[in-house]
């Protein structure tokens, strides 16, 4: 599976855990799973950012799936620090929403991954709050959107109002 994460937001709804300095994705809330807690670790060692948690459910549904997180330049680092160096990621040179940052990462992907241009491509934000299940979803979805003649599957919910966000 191959899967973007979207992560450029600022994350200022956390506010004032999160604010332009600490964004919300980087904040380590959750508990980690308890065998994920080597034993004799500090407390604080026992907690995941959102951006880890979303990762390390994504490497246990599809281990070998190609993970790519567009976001700005001021989040590098704090992703590096908190999923290693050998995470993919596309950076954004300036903010222009949603669509850019897909377009940046697909070409990312394609460029720089290898990725072919018809091999499917999953998009997400880096901040859902759900279960692993979840991503065999989107990787039965993946998998279908490959096997299929569409070239365009969205999951979601049904909206309750227009936006022009997506």
């Amino acid at each position: 599976m191959n899967i973007i994460l979207l992560s450029g937001g600022s994350g200022k709804r956390m506010w004032p855990l999160s604010n332009d300095i600490r964004s919300k994705q980087f904040i380590k809330i959750f508990k980690k799973p308890e065998h994920d807690i080597p034993m004799g670790s500090e407390v604080a060692d026992g907690y995941e950012s959102m951006v880890q948690r979303i990762y390390r459910q994504i490497k246990t549904v599809d281990p070998s799936g190609t993970v790519t997180i567009a976001t700005s330049k001021s989040q590098v680092s704090a992703l590096h620090n908190q999923l290693g160096e050998n995470v993919g990621i596309s950076v954004e040179p300036c903010r222009r929403d949603t669509f850019a940052a897909i377009a940046l990462a697909t070409a990312y992907l394609h460029d720089v991954q290898g990725v072919p241009e018809n091999e499917a491509v999953v998009v997400c934000p880096v901040d859902p709050y759900v279960e692993e299940g979840y991503f065999r979803t989107l990787a039965a979805m993946c998998e279908a959107a490959q096997n299929g003649n569409e070239n365009l599957v969205l999951m979601g919910i049904e909206p309750t109002y227009p936006s022009e966000k997506y």
